[in-house]
């Protein structure tokens, strides 16, 4: 049971991660800045400039758009409750032959507690379960968001190099 729970928690990281890093492929394809020598600059002069504002946006922002994305690590998943329904069917049993004793009937008592045991049991473990995706999804916006907040000023301190240079920027 644990393996099987590693191996879906593995797929569903690796499903996330692949569909951040598409993602951001196709934010870099939307970003892609177009350069125009208004001064009549050669193809070998374009490619000097280029590579120059390159060389120095990267240094001014700390953004390297030829390096692959990086990501942080995501937030650590809590270690699952074990025998959550086990346990609240036995809890829940516990407390309905309790009940069950005092009003007479200890055995009827004890199944339905354990019944609603288990079900608030498996209740607990699915609500776990649903707040651990929220804040993998939660991580993986931040993580596009932040990538592409640097690109964008990667992109701004390309440009206005290009621009310095007499290139015009869209």
């Amino acid at each position: 049971m644990k393996i099987v729970k590693k191996i879906k928690t593995g797929i569903g990281l690796l499903l996330g991660g692949t569909l951040l890093l598409l993602g951001t492929g196709i934010a870099l394809a939307q970003q892609e800045l177009i350069v125009y020598p208004s001064k009549g600059q050669s193809q070998e002069q374009i490619e000097k400039d280029k590579f120059s504002c390159y060389t120095w946006a990267k240094e001014q922002t700390g953004f390297d758009p030829m390096a692959p994305p990086t990501a942080t690590a995501p937030p650590p998943t809590k270690k699952a409750e074990q025998g959550g329904v086990v346990r609240g069917g036995v809890r829940g049993g516990a407390l309905g032959l309790a009940v069950g004793a005092i009003a007479g009937d200890a055995g009827k008592g004890a199944a339905i507690g354990a019944a609603s045991g288990a079900l608030f049991g498996g209740m607990r473990k699915n609500d776990q379960v649903r707040r651990e995706k929220q804040a993998q999804d939660q991580w993986a916006k931040e993580q596009a968001a932040q990538y592409t907040s640097k690109r964008n000023e990667y992109n701004r301190a390309y440009g206005a190099c290009l621009e310095g240079k007499g290139y015009t920027v869209k």
